[in-house]
């Protein structure tokens, strides 16, 4: 009983239970055409101006309804933002698995990650 009290105080303190993929473990993933969705979880703006290969922006604020939307609860989600301060892809994290889903990971290192070893990014709003 006593770790489930203290789970449940985790959660509310905003702390996610999401999993954490580093950067090799995506980039194989993406690499080797995993069915995942990518998710950039920033606004609009930094989405276009460079965003991860494959990746769909859905900014934090819209990420409930709209997962809901497009992708089953057993769907593998990896949700990013732009670096470790940022909170917003925990918090995503945090929002899809309260709804249900059951597959969720969270690259916490975000597109400062990425960027720091070379890999590419890809600019517009083409998703």
């Amino acid at each position: 009983m006593a770790q489930i009290i203290i789970l449940s105080s985790a959660l509310e303190g905003g702390a996610t239970l999401a999993r954490e993929v580093n950067r090799a473990e995506l980039k194989r993933k993406l690499d080797q055409g995993e069915d995942l969705v990518l998710i950039e979880v920033l606004p609009p703006e930094e989405y276009a101006r460079g965003h991860l290969p494959h990746a769909v922006n859905i900014p934090l604020a819209d990420i409930g309804h709209t997962a809901r939307e497009r992708y089953g609860l057993d769907k593998e989600i990896i949700v990013y933002c732009a670096d470790f301060a940022c909170q917003a892809s925990p918090q995503a994290a945090e929002k899809l698995e309260r709804l249900g889903f059951r597959n969720v990971w969270d690259y916490a290192a975000g597109k400062a990650d990425w960027v720091e070893v070379g890999y590419p990014l890809e600019e517009g709003t083409g998703k």
